[in-house]
């Protein structure tokens, strides 16, 4: 495997100095609309002999976007104003995250977006409407509330490695995926288009503006690891949702 080498101090511009968008574009053509974000390769990424991905799943960034899809248990409590903090969604009878507030008890507790709520206080929610669900949280006694979750079943995490020039391979609008670079780290791990990105290491970017997530990235060492959904899903869950509370959204990095 070729020896990674750190992409070079940043100078000016997005694009860290590099041309603003690569020579070998995809399919939607070489010139990108205004106001569409790119983290794209400029070069040194196409040889032979690329590694898919880096050998990094001890690292504390890998583990804390591993999508397990495992079922757990999780025990809140209502804080002051006698709510847990999260917000669900029903989609295709199920009951799934659709928020979780900042430094409230569920955020504390690990809850995460897209975990699927299977029973609350021992009352299986499956095929319960959202409204019940919320009724079932607001009755439930102020401490002591027990959660059975599944991880982020309409999740998967994708590690992508940075090139010589700090680049992943692929560009996003409003945190929706719109374009894989050919021979990028992006294209060589699977990663697709017409996905949402919903965390950076572990790191919920949801309602997060487009700049800010490219500093997240730009932040990252040479090891990136992106969690997606499918933007039918994320739009079901997203549907009706007001912009002050995803505001609200905890975006904080989860602890191990």
């Amino acid at each position: 495997m070729p020896e990674y080498l750190p992409p070079p101090p940043p100078t000016t511009g997005p694009h860290h100095g590099a041309p603003p968008y690569p020579t070998t574009m995809p399919a939607q053509g070489s010139v990108l609309p205004i106001g569409v974000t790119s983290v794209v390769p400029t070069g040194g990424i196409g040889s032979t002999g690329m590694m898919l991905a880096p050998l990094s799943g001890q690292t504390q960034a890998i583990q804390r976007s591993h999508v397990t899809n495992a079922i757990r248990e999780v025990t809140v409590c209502k804080a002051s104003d006698g709510k847990v903090g999260m917000r669900v969604k029903a989609i295709n009878k199920g009951i799934f995250v659709c928020l979780v507030k900042k430094e409230s008890p569920a955020a504390m507790a690990g809850v995460r977006f897209g975990d699927q709520v299977l029973q609350v206080c021992g009352v299986t929610v499956a095929g319960y409407s959202m409204d019940k669900v919320h009724d079932i949280l607001r009755k439930a006694p102020n401490n002591g509330i027990v959660i059975a979750v599944r991880d982020r079943p309409f999740e998967r995490a994708v590690t992508l490695h940075k090139d010589s020039t700090g680049h992943i391979g692929f560009q996003f609008k409003d945190g929706e995926v719109t374009a894989i670079v050919k021979d990028s780290s992006a294209a060589r791990n699977g990663l697709l288009i017409e996905h949402y990105l919903l965390e950076v290491n572990g790191q919920n970017v949801v309602g997060v503006r487009d700049k800010d997530i490219s500093n997240i990235i730009n932040e990252c060492g040479p090891t990136v690891s992106v969690t997606i959904m499918p933007g039918f899903v994320y739009k079901h869950i997203m549907k009706h949702m007001a912009a002050n509370l995803i505001k609200k959204m905890d975006h904080s990095i989860p602890d191990l």
